[in-house]
């Protein structure tokens, strides 16, 4: 009984632990590095389009590109804190910290140049956000993949059915109901009040840890199926958004010179809302936007479908700016794209960027309902096992110790 009672407390407790683990910091690390990939691929988004505005960039462009990189570097310095100096995030969360103060610089650079009338300023900005897309941007990618691993391995921790506590306590009852029938045998006496007691309780404990653990599981699941997962896939949705305006941007930056911005749209907006049809204009559906919707909660469903018409419009201004672009007509293409109207390109998708924060607000709330005190389920499971099964000695120490008495 009491090795029964003390395995079952060891893995509700380790259980629990894990839980505990999800919630309060496996989980809000994953996604701090996911928000930390946001907020560099943002901060290279905003810097084009201020680029683009050159003199005329309003003071909110140029806010959201410093709160960008204010909320990198403060989730950097949380991430630093937060994880183990041997842990595999601690190389990332290095490399990220010492490059962001030369991307800073560089798109300084950049913007000095370009008030001045400099075409260097063009060549500045490209550097930066090549450094940004081939150095940081992957560095940021590989700890969010970390992070994510550790919530995963959490999870199936935390979930963890207590297979090796069940079977021993079935041995138990087992044992407890063969010794009533062998002292049935010899004594001729059929009721044991502490044998009985004993076996009531094991079998409580049982059935008490069977049920605890199925509980916490399914919220879990819950908390995995409709707010971890779907926020995941929602954070990369937001991540080849915020990367497809970058493209955009980059490639009125470019002026020509490469096409390379314009072949990273066409693959990113194809993974984010599917692939152009055969006429070119519409597309064809899917996606990580309509993946997103899959497991969604009603609130981030209703923020999703607005994403997707909100998409269907940026990609038509979109289509209009790269068609003013190919007669030669920069300027047309420059006000598509970043006017000051909520008309332009830059305007659909802020308006996007809000439906797809909306959505994220939504999954994280379902998750943190559904996760948010299953430790204290399984340390109460742990707790009611242990003294259970203390019960369960004491009645066997009880019945037991009367049948001896009687035959001294």
């Amino acid at each position: 009984m009491l090795a029964f009672g003390t395995l079952a407390a060891w893995q509700a407790t380790g259980r629990a632990r894990a839980a505990d683990q999800v919630v309060s910091h496996s989980q809000p690390l994953s996604q701090n590095a996911a928000e930390i990939y946001r907020s560099l691929a943002d901060a290279d988004a905003t810097a084009a389009s201020a680029f683009l505005l050159a003199g005329d960039a309003p003071q909110a462009v140029r806010d959201r590109y410093r709160a960008d990189l204010d909320t990198a570097a403060r989730l950097l310095a949380e991430a630093a804190a937060r994880t183990g100096s041997s842990s595999d995030a601690q190389q990332w969360v290095a490399t990220l910290n010492r490059q962001l103060p030369q991307y800073a610089g560089l798109v300084e650079t950049a913007g000095a140049d370009n008030r001045q009338g400099l075409p260097l300023g063009g060549a500045y900005l490209r550097y930066a956000s090549k450094q940004m897309q081939e150095s940081m941007l992957p560095a940021a990618e590989r700890l969010a993949a970390v992070e994510a691993a550790q919530l995963d391995g959490d999870y199936a921790d935390a979930g963890a059915f207590p297979w090796a506590a069940l079977v021993l306590g079935g041995l138990t009852l087992a044992a407890l109901i063969r010794c009533q029938v062998l002292l049935l045998r010899r004594t001729n006496r059929v009721f044991s009040p502490g044998l009985l007691g004993a076996t009531a309780a094991v079998l409580a404990a049982v059935l008490w840890l069977a049920t605890g653990s199925l509980s916490a599981r399914s919220d879990l699941t819950d908390s995995r199926e409709h707010g971890a997962v779907p926020l995941r896939t929602l954070d990369q949705a937001r991540i080849e958004a915020l990367q497809s305006h970058t493209a955009e941007n980059m490639d009125l930056v470019a002026r020509g010179a490469s096409d390379t911005y314009a072949a990273r749209w066409a693959a990113l907006t194809g993974a984010l809302a599917g692939p152009l049809a055969g006429d070119g204009g519409s597309r064809t559906g899917g996606g990580n936007l309509a993946l997103a919707r899959a497991g969604a909660p009603g609130e981030a469903d209703a923020a999703l479908a607005r994403a997707l018409d909100l998409f269907t419009t940026w990609d038509g201004r979109h289509q209009a700016a790269a068609k003013s672009n190919e007669q030669g007509d920069y300027d047309a293409a420059l006000r598509t794209t970043v006017g000051a109207s909520d008309d332009s390109a830059e305007g659909v998708f802020t308006a996007l960027d809000q439906q797809l924060a909306r959505a994220a607000t939504a999954e994280q709330t379902a998750f943190t309902r559904s996760a948010k005190g299953t430790d204290g389920v399984l340390d109460a499971v742990a707790a009611g096992a242990a003294v259970l099964a203390v019960l369960a000695a004491v009645g066997v120490i009880r019945g037991l110790g009367r049948r001896l008495a009687e035959y001294r």
